[in-house]
């Protein structure tokens, strides 16, 4: 018997979550956590794709208006596919916050704020990254 759409969505949180976790704690581990924090949203990815191919012939709505779209939220397998797309895209945006405040030699405990904004708020903690990037080549104390 397939997992309906709600069973999928009490699996998908916790693989979520389990990403955020490893990208808090990336400096102690950041071979193994960043692979992990990658694997995930792979795992997602895949869920995302299955989603689609099994929900998305049956369902109303589409890309062209705002009310098409809301449309495709309307049914559980779709809005799934959607939570889905979210929750995989701003891991990878946060394992690259990750990646690239290492490279650059950025404290880690200043980029929690913008992995937990990433979190939440998906863009608002990318375009918080990018000003304390900003801040800092200016030499702003952030």
């Amino acid at each position: 018997m397939p997992l309906s759409p709600d069973a999928l969505f009490q699996i998908a949180n916790p693989l979520a979550l389990a990403g955020w976790v490893a990208l808090a704690f990336y400096p102690l581990a950041p071979r193994a956590l960043g692979l992990v924090a990658f694997a995930l949203p792979v795992a997602l990815s895949v869920l995302y794709a299955a989603l689609v191919l099994t929900f998305w012939a049956g369902s109303e709505g589409g890309f062209g208006t705002l009310p098409d779209v809301m449309r495709l939220f309307d049914f559980p397998g779709t809005a799934l596919a959607g939570w889905v797309h979210y929750l995989a895209f701003d891991m990878l945006v946060g394992l690259w916050i990750a990646r690239t405040a290492r490279a650059q030699g950025i404290a880690h405990w200043m980029i929690l704020p913008c992995l937990a904004l990433t979190f939440l708020f998906g863009p608002a903690g990318f375009l918080s990254f990018v000003a304390l990037t900003l801040a800092l080549r200016k030499g702003i104390p952030a």
